[in-house]
């Protein structure tokens, strides 16, 4: 995710229709990006009209709006439309079909973030007038996919004006190997737990040493726990605007079950999420 020229938004015609545009035309002009609106069901001239007088209300967009009228299912037509657009970006609000409006909390979201060939951004407080975004979390567990993913949230925040970066390293209490029953047990278990964080510390500096972050207060957290889980507690805690999160890997049958962090985190969305492909 270097660049972001062409964000995609699911088009419903439900009350966070406005808010969601809103949010994803402010976006668009903050990335100089395109912006494509994909409406999942029939074309009127009633809904046509709606949405032209919307996107005249709107912030005015650099470059002009693209939309598509697609009936299908919803998860089949976004998937389509991101592939056939080359989409950088989905930013996901209420999706409609046969007349339900389906938010993307829950199964389409779990689709969706397996599927999409491009990133995805999960809005769950969307707002008409800006609300500026001071706080970013960003998982630094140890992954391969975890360089993109840190540099993608610092992109994400010279764009969005923010000035604070947090990048939670999650360890897993297993990696302690200690029985704490015993003051020397409990000296043992907290010397390893600081050698485990100087060891991710160490590993998420060599990553920050490549990219810019001049003008960022950026802080290293190490927190232990479970995986996803951890990480979304500690974002809602700090009240975080925006948590980016690596995409789940790709694993065969496994994979149809979903048996990744983002579980947790899909679960209870703790704010707006941005999973990076």
């Amino acid at each position: 995710m270097q660049k972001i020229q062409k964000i995609l938004i699911g088009i419903a015609f439900s009350p966070n229709l406005k808010a969601n545009f809103f949010e994803a035309a402010r976006i668009a002009n903050m990335f100089n990006s395109e912006l494509v609106g994909v409406h999942v069901g029939e074309k009127s001239a009633e809904k046509e009209k709606a949405l032209m007088a919307l996107a005249k209300e709107a912030p005015k967009l650099t470059i002009p709006l693209k939309t598509i009228w697609q009936k299908g299912k919803p998860i089949d037509v976004l998937l389509t439309a991101t592939k056939d657009e080359s989409i950088d970006l989905l930013i996901l609000g209420a999706l409609q079909q046969e007349n339900i409006y389906k938010y993307y909390v829950g199964s389409i979201a779990r689709e969706l973030t397996r599927k999409a060939a491009c990133s995805v951004l999960l809005l769950i407080k969307p707002s008409v007038e800006r609300v500026s975004c001071k706080q970013i979390v960003v998982n630094g567990l140890k992954d391969q996919r975890t360089r993109e993913t840190i540099q993608a949230s610092f992109l994400i925040s010279k764009g969005l004006g923010c000035k604070r970066v947090t990048i939670v390293e999650e360890i897993s209490q297993s990696e302690i190997h200690v029985k704490v029953n015993d003051d020397a047990s409990l000296r043992k278990a907290t010397i390893r737990r600081e050698r485990l964080k100087m060891r991710e510390d160490s590993r998420v500096n060599k990553i920050l040493e490549e990219i810019d972050t001049n003008d960022i207060a950026v802080k290293k957290q190490s927190i232990f726990g479970k995986r996803g889980y951890s990480i979304g507690h500690y974002a809602k805690v700090k009240r975080a605007d925006l948590l980016v999160m690596n995409a789940p890997k790709k694993t065969g049958l496994l994979d149809r079950v979903f048996p990744h962090d983002l579980e947790y985190i899909l679960s209870e969305l703790p704010t707006d999420v941005l999973i990076v492909k």
